[in-house]
């Protein structure tokens, strides 16, 4: 009979046996979006209840609580901007009903998708949380004081510059958790932690600058500047090209360590800003529920485009698809109303609607 303190040692030990074996927990994290609003995600308890967290993230999150707001926002980012770059493609980020797994299985698998979703994942914390910063939301960050001086183009930097590095530290710490808790000598972490880093690279490298004009009547005498981070709109976009030019890698030993080159020797190795897989992904056409993929049928495509991937024989794979006619109501016969408003009509139209057969 085990005594009570055997017991209490045992728990946790099982506890951190269980979370490495598991190979999904890398974005477990996600499902802190589908937690109501009103249920806090810090503090010692909260935090010890978030399913989804990792140990490591869990300690993150004791430590660091006031950031767990954006992360919470983070995640219900990630889904957004996955849903948005890929409403046309059979693989449309559709989320499971419930359960921390949000993506469903198929995040198990190293293809290109689960790239995109760790390299989205990661910046969307850099992204979140610098914002936070840069609101005066965080204790411990604000703007970026060290962009100072005279800029080379002859503007003075000023004002308040996002402070990325700050974001970026933290995503570091939250997102790359899970993979380096595991060790470096695997290939799905090695692959986990090059997307989390191009995902962060993905914000850095599209810095924006903006600046206002000081001067007698807006002259612009003298130009004050300060940096920006580009909104996650744009982010979403550098990542699905990276996704559509995914490198596919192998895990290879090179002397005492292991690197993810090319399964082709032909293609140059990956840049630190490109996205890698290890393997093909699946084709997404029909319904597999235990993987959290559910299928085309019924889904609508574009019937006038044959090589588009949101045309109809891309989308719909081998059943083919079928037209129908809709009636829908939009805006029509716009004016302008002085001032400052513009008044429509609204009008029917009917149109030709293209679904997958089921």
């Amino acid at each position: 009979m085990p005594t009570v303190s055997t017991v209490n040692l045992t728990a946790p030990l099982l506890l951190l046996l269980l979370w490495a074996t598991h190979p999904t927990m890398a974005t477990n994290w996600l499902s802190l979006a589908r937690l109501p609003r009103s249920r806090p995600v810090s503090g010692a308890a909260p935090c010890a209840r978030l399913r989804g967290l990792t140990p490591g993230q869990v300690g993150v999150c004791r430590a660091r609580g006031e950031v767990m707001e954006s992360v919470r926002k983070a995640a219900e980012m990630v889904i957004e901007e996955c849903q948005h770059q890929f409403r046309n493609r059979r693989w449309n980020c559709s989320t499971t009903p419930r359960g921390i797994n949000v993506f469903g299985r198929v995040m198990n698998q190293g293809t290109r998708e689960a790239a995109f979703v760790h390299a989205l994942s990661s910046a969307a914390v850099a992204v979140a949380v610098t914002r936070a910063c840069t609101r005066g939301e965080l204790e411990r960050c604000g703007c970026d004081r060290k962009v100072r001086g005279v800029s080379p183009e002859g503007f003075q930097w000023s004002g308040c510059s996002d402070n990325l590095s700050y974001g970026v530290a933290f995503s570091q710490t939250f997102v790359d958790d899970p993979e380096r808790a595991k060790g470096l000598s695997a290939g799905r972490p090695l692959m986990n932690l090059h997307n989390n880093e191009a995902g962060r690279k993905a914000i850095l490298h599209n810095m924006q600058v903006e600046c206002k004009c000081h001067g007698v009547s807006g002259s612009c005498e003298l130009r004050t500047c300060w940096k920006v981070m580009p909104p996650f709109r744009r982010v979403g976009v550098v990542l699905k090209e990276r996704f559509d030019g995914a490198t596919e890698v192998r895990l290879t030993r090179i002397g005492s360590r292991t690197a993810l080159l090319p399964r082709d020797p032909q293609v140059k190795p990956p840049a630190a800003r490109d996205l890698v897989y290890l393997s093909p992904s699946p084709d997404f056409c029909h319904l597999d529920p235990d993987n959290g993929i559910p299928g085309t049928a019924g889904r609508r495509c574009n019937g006038t485009s044959r090589l588009a991937p949101d045309g109809c024989e891309l989308v719909c794979c081998g059943p083919g698809y079928r037209a129908g006619r809709a009636e829908v109501v939009q805006r029509c016969s716009c004016k302008f109303s002085w001032c400052c408003s513009v008044r429509c009509q609204q009008c029917k139209n009917t149109v030709t609607i293209h679904t997958c057969r089921v």
